[in-house]
């Protein structure tokens, strides 16, 4: 019997990528035109980094922040309280069989990216970077002696 052309990888597949990008843009679209009629969420300036789904695509997982990353967790609570709107809206403007449900999680994103220029900036990692750089110069054999 044949097997399933369904890759059993760890990733997305490119239907989640795609259909997540559509997500992502239309609930920044919603977000910043505010279609939802809260002005508790209205008073928030939302950027949506990423829109990750499930496989089967029926809930959409939406890594949401602040600008200025105030007030992040008031912003996430306002999200959820309407997010039944907002799926409305999404399902709407999306030729979709159905509208995924939302979450709504904080993007730690530039957290990471901080942490990390943190980690590159300390001294020791710096000195090991130069040492390792150092270590695969000196491996390189001179031209010619190697040829034969």
């Amino acid at each position: 019997m044949a097997k399933n052309s369904i890759s059993s990888g760890a990733g997305p597949s490119q239907r989640q990528l795609r259909v997540g990008e559509l997500i992502r843009r239309t609930l920044s679209d919603v977000l910043a035109r505010a279609d939802v009629h809260d002005p508790d969420l209205n008073r928030h300036s939302i950027t949506v980094g990423e829109v990750s789904l499930s496989n089967d695509l029926k809930v959409a997982t939406a890594y949401v922040m602040t600008l200025g990353g105030s007030d992040s967790q008031a912003a996430i609570t306002a999200l959820a309280r309407n997010k039944g709107e907002l799926r409305h809206l999404i399902g709407k403007k999306l030729t979709l069989k159905y509208a995924p449900d939302l979450r709504f999680r904080l993007d730690e994103t530039f957290d990471r990216l901080d942490e990390t220029r943190r980690l590159f900036a300390d001294e020791r990692v710096q000195r090991d970077l130069v040492a390792r750089d150092d270590d695969e110069d000196a491996g390189d054999a001179p031209a010619g002696d190697n040829d034969r």
